[in-house]
């Protein structure tokens, strides 16, 4: 889906690496990005900068979550939203168990075999058996300030998006 007429799109990571990636990804899609380099915990924008502040599957990754909500509150103009797309535990017994084996025994290998790269794929579990429930962070977002906090699970629970408004 395209940004609506006149929207400014501005994309962050404090990975200048990253940021490379992301700019030829734009570019081959022909979409109309600014990249800057950018610390969630202490980003470079004025208070009430933004409409929107969206994260897919790099929340997690941050130092300190409160920190990280709390710079996304400051950011958002009155009224504004934030939407945060990322992994989780899923509830259940037999699913959970059967997601876990695979996610902590059978993704790595099989993903380190494929890319080469072993330490992202047992990262990645790691990462995410440390990150809060959904509960818990959307308990968060409203110490943080937000208002209509929600979540949903998506993919029986693997994938979590996490909205709230200023």
């Amino acid at each position: 889906k395209q940004a609506p007429q006149g929207a400014e799109i501005i994309g962050s990571d404090f990975v200048p690496e990253m940021l490379v990636r992301a700019r030829a990804k734009a570019a081959a899609s022909g979409a109309k990005v600014e990249f800057v380099e950018a610390d969630a915990l202490a980003l470079s924008f004025a208070a009430g900068s933004f409409d929107l502040v969206s994260c897919a599957f790099g929340f997690r990754n941050l130092a300190n979550y409160e920190r990280g909500l709390l710079e996304i509150y400051r950011v958002l103009k009155l009224g504004g939203s934030v939407a945060i797309l990322e992994f989780a535990e899923p509830r259940g017994r037999i699913f959970g168990a059967l997601y876990r084996f695979y996610f902590r025994h059978v993704l790595p290998r099989l993903g380190g075999w494929i890319s080469g790269n072993a330490s992202a794929y047992t990262y990645l579990p790691r990462s995410v058996s440390k990150f809060p429930s959904p509960e818990r962070l959307q308990e968060q977002f409203a110490l943080a300030g937000f208002r209509d906090v929600q979540f949903k699970r998506w993919t029986g629970g693997i994938v979590t998006l996490h909205t709230g408004r200023k």
